[in-house]
């Protein structure tokens, strides 16, 4: 019988292998020196749409009309601990905190509020006082080469060394502000997920599985390389295109898990093989002929359920499926070929260090997964039926899923953005706002009634308590009106976000009724409010996208209608499981203070597309993974209980042990300070965990044997279908003359029906 691709490659890496090692050590230090010199230069804290929005056309029309149009973006506030701002001391605090300022990269401008006919730089009870401060936005700062975050943390500081003073206290916040504090927590609270609890959990769980140091080391070894690899490849396309610098964190987290996934279904089939019997070579040409093709449509699948996040026009989210997919291909370009390589010059030497606690392993079933699944297929409709009763009454509370921003509510009470955000709110409740609501009206300012509907405007919102002050004014041009109106709340919360669509939706309309001009709402708020909109608009068409070619792609490989629908369905029922929970823990409350999560009334827009892609692509994964061991005995044995169990008893300690250490790592980013991240981590930590034991142990063996031989139905109209022939050739144990535990069964029909002939 002709040999895999996958099993040729195998039999040569393993029969070269320090020529393999020595190309793979080369990539290896290419891809580090990459990480090392261009890394940090390629990739952009930036995010934001990469499509045009109501609020992105009239920021344009405001960057264009207006180019140096000197507005604030921050808001310094002082306050005078006992006596006036006017006291000698507290002016001269401001007046060092002034220059300090001034001083810091990409500000254009410091306000005084001392100076002759400042407005709205002093409290009403005069113990504060406001200084605003206008920093290069975007634009401004990629054509003056200067860096808003590295002058944010200048200001930062001298408002703290200020804050210190015995006199006053500092504060401050505003766009430039509470973005780094963003950046700082989500920084800390991925790290927090990947290195305090992915590579403890990982080599925990790797030592569990194999129970020997040196084999345990091998998935790491592989996760590693991948991840550097495919950081340096991501360090030169960040040159050209934008990339953020999310995809680092989203590279370490898949390729932790994608290399310690297939390392362990390719170093487990290596064992087996040795513990039967077969020579090294031969043993390593068997894993090659079985799991490393499993893991080349394990991968294919996975990098297909992240396509559909790169359609989402969103700079970050393409960034993430794109390092997904870029360390997805390299994790299976090592598995197949660095792989063999390094069980070729380890031999049995890969079975040293064994932990003598752990008894050892000499076959490929676990006798806990092959017993709870006996349970399952002796009673497989009771058994299906309550579960999938269970897991759709989890799903429900996913009728009532909202979307939106969480605002400054989702950062630490101490953090220097939402303290001084509360400082703001206290001393000046309806002054000056970072970040205000603008109307852009596209027309001659020095028409009648375009000024006559601006004031109409300006009184319709002074009647609404969302909103604050209102200022108009006109670009250089006389070709642009411009009404700003203070958000009297946090600019990024719910209740900012109703005000928003107020403006747009009733007193724009009623104030600008008759007036012939374009008018359009823009602002971070307004911005935010189209973020929502788009994202909640993309995501029925990923999910669409993704079962479809996910669909298609398990039609190819299994050669057969009814698996790739059972996957389909079965998946789509552990992210519905998910999202219910979702619901149920941050909208409802319901465990939040136990779990110590925060309650908010809405999911961040991002997350369910994030968690649709990332549960889809890792659930593909495994139950690719699974169905080939089934399928193998299937097409010896003919016996479709024999076969699910055989499958899962042999794959569910590998795939439980892969699952659990994706879950650490995702329930670490659930402990971290920003809601975002615990909603993604507690999201997507109980997707696969539901995945992993629910779906694999029981609604996948449980509707096999219902379905039984018609698992294997393919319409007669789609023999045309190439046979892609996932576990054929010599790579196959019982091929290679290792003896089946079972008989040979009803072979000739389990044949006929894997391959795709309607069973009779």
């Amino acid at each position: 019988m002709e040999q895999a691709v996958t099993q040729r490659l195998a039999t040569a890496c393993a029969r070269h292998p320090w020529r393999t090692v020595g190309v793979w050590g080369i990539v290896f230090i290419l891809g580090l020196a990459a990480n090392v010199l261009v890394l940090g230069s390629a990739l952009t804290p930036e995010g934001g749409l990469t499509t045009q929005t109501e609020a992105t056309r009239g920021l344009d029309l405001v960057n264009d009309r207006f180019p140096n149009r000197d507005a604030a973006s921050e808001y310094v506030v002082v306050v005078a601990d006992r006596g006036s701002v006017d006291d000698p001391a507290v002016r001269k605090t401001v007046a060092g905190l002034r220059e300090d300022i001034a001083g810091a990269e990409a500000v254009r401008g410091v306000g005084d509020p001392y100076a002759k006919g400042a407005v709205g730089l002093r409290s009403r009870t005069g113990d504060a006082v406001l200084v605003p401060v206008v920093m290069d936005d975007l634009d401004e700062a990629d054509a003056a080469g200067t860096d808003p975050l590295a002058g944010i943390a200048t200001i930062v500081d001298a408002v703290h060394a200020a804050d210190s003073r015995a006199d006053v206290s500092a504060y401050v916040t505003g766009s430039w502000t509470v973005g780094n504090d963003f950046i700082e927590v989500s920084q800390r609270d991925l790290q927090r997920g990947e290195l305090q609890y992915g590579m403890p959990a990982a080599l925990v769980v790797l030592l569990l599985v194999f129970g020997a140091v040196v084999a345990a080391l091998v998935p790491l070894a592989i996760a590693v390389v991948s991840i550097v690899v495919a950081l340096g490849i991501a360090a030169g396309v960040g040159q050209v295109y934008d990339l953020s610098f999310f995809i680092i964190n989203m590279t370490f987290a898949m390729g932790l898990a994608l290399g310690i996934d297939y390392s362990l279904f390719v170093v487990s089939r290596y064992r087996e093989g040795r513990w039967a019997g077969l020579a090294k070579l031969d043993a390593i040409a068997a894993s090659g002929g079985t799991a490393s093709k499993a893991v080349l449509f394990s991968g294919s699948a996975f990098v297909v359920a992240l396509l559909g996040m790169l359609l989402v026009p969103d700079i970050v989210l393409r960034s993430l499926a794109f390092g997904a997919v870029l360390v997805g291909i390299v994790t299976v370009a090592s598995a197949l070929t660095l792989l063999p390589a390094i069980l070729s010059l380890l031999g049995d030497r890969i079975e040293r260090l064994r932990l003598p606690f752990l008894p050892q392993q000499h076959g490929g079933e676990s006798r806990f997964w092959t017993r709870t699944v006996g349970f399952v297929t002796r009673r497989p409709a009771w058994t299906a039926g309550l579960t999938t009763a269970l897991l759709v009454l989890l799903a429900l509370p996913v009728l009532t899923l909202a979307t939106g921003s969480a605002g400054l509510s989702s950062l630490p009470a101490d953090r220097t953005g939402h303290r001084g955000f509360v400082a703001l709110e206290t001393y000046f409740p309806s002054g000056a706002r970072s970040n205000p609501a603008v109307v852009v009206v596209d027309a001659d300012s020095s028409r009648a009634d375009v000024g006559a509907a601006a004031q109409r405007l300006r009184d319709l919102v002074a009647d609404d308590s969302a909103f604050g002050v209102s200022t108009v004014s006109t670009a250089p041009g006389g070709d642009l009106t411009l009404v700003e109106i203070a958000l009297t709340g946090d600019p990024a919360g719910p209740e900012a976000g109703a005000a928003i669509e107020r403006l747009r939706d009733d007193y724009v309309p009623s104030a600008f009724d008759g007036v012939d001009a374009p008018v359009h709402v823009t602002g971070t708020t307004a911005y935010d409010l189209d973020y929502t909109t788009v994202i909640a608009h993309w995501l029925p068409i990923v999910i669409t996208f993704v079962l479809s070619l996910s669909f298609l792609l398990l039609l190819l490989i299994f050669r057969s209608i009814v698996l790739p629908l059972k996957a389909v369905l079965l998946n789509l029922l552990s992210v519905g499981a998910a999202y219910g929970v979702l619901v149920l823990v941050f909208q409802e409350g319901i465990g939040a203070d136990v779990l110590g999560l925060q309650q908010i009334d809405r999911v961040e827009p991002w997350v369910p597309v994030f968690l649709f892609s990332v549960l889809f692509a890792l659930s593909m994964d495994y139950h690719v993974f699974l169905l080939t061991r089934i399928r193998e005995r299937y097409l010896a044995t003919g016996d479709t209980v024999d076969a699910v169990i055989h499958g899962v008893g042999a794959t569910g300690r590998i795939i439980t042990g892969a699952a659990l250490i994706i879950v650490v790592v995702f329930f670490g980013f659930a402990t971290g300070d920003t809601v975002g991240f615990q909603q993604m981590g507690l999201g997507v930590g109980v997707a696969l965990l539901i995945d992993a034991t629910v779906i694999r142990t029981v609604l996948v063996p449980s509707s096999m044997v219902l379905l039984g031989h018609w698992n294997w139905y393919l319409p007669s109209w789609l023999e045309w279908l190439p046979h892609l022939d996932v576990e054929s050739g010599t790579g196959d144990l019982a091929a290679a003359g290792v003896p089946s535990a079972v008989g040979p069964g009803r072979g000739g029909r389990g044949r006929a029906a894997a391959r795709g002939r309607r069973p009779r």
